[in-house]
């Protein structure tokens, strides 16, 4: 820990390494969580599935929230047509039985489909944390280039194990391109 006072140290997002290659980020990840950090978080052009991995992002609650959306559509659905035509309207037509199973299968596949995808779209928003009009990371000028052609790997101050200058040191001397302090 540092003995400086506070306020020549304001507090910090984190540290902010950035690498060319994919294969340079995937090894200071993994140096990373060799070294003890575990609050970090990477930025790639494109999805990187090992990067994913390495980061320790396992299990995906999205696939459950669309099957109990799906359920719950199929629910509402059947129960909206049994509702409307046994007891709220019943019309016996043609001696047909008033809860007609088979008749209400399109429109219960339907909500089925249409309450799943929503619960899809707004689940996807909620568990990515989005919108997010604003992200610290944002603050790092160079970090537009994550879009195009640059990785990066952001240790957090909330690690246990963070400290400004041990930290800063750890990523230089992972080689990357520059390490740079993210601001609040």
């Amino acid at each position: 820990m540092s003995t400086r006072p506070a306020s020549l140290h304001p507090p910090i997002y984190g540290l902010m390494a950035e690498f060319s290659e994919p294969n340079e980020l995937i090894a200071a990840i993994r140096q990373a969580r060799a070294g003890g950090y575990r609050r970090m978080d990477a930025y790639t052009p494109y999805p990187i599935e090992e990067v994913a991995h390495e980061l320790g992002v396992h299990g995906n609650h999205l696939p459950k929230l669309v099957l109990a959306g799906g359920i719950l559509g199929m629910c509402a659905g059947y129960a909206l047509q049994y509702w409307t035509s046994v007891i709220d309207y019943p019309l016996n037509v043609g001696g047909r039985p008033l809860n007609s199973i088979l008749s209400f299968i399109p429109i219960t596949f339907e909500t089925t489909v249409l309450t799943a995808a929503l619960f899809a779209v707004f689940g996807m928003l909620a568990l990515n944390g989005l919108p997010m009009p604003y992200h610290p990371v944002f603050n790092v000028p160079r970090f537009a280039l994550a879009s195009r052609d640059r990785f990066f790997l952001c240790i957090e101050a909330t690690d246990p194990v963070f400290d400004r200058e041990l930290t800063r040191r750890f990523l230089e001397r992972l080689v990357p391109r520059s390490v740079a302090e993210v601001e609040h």
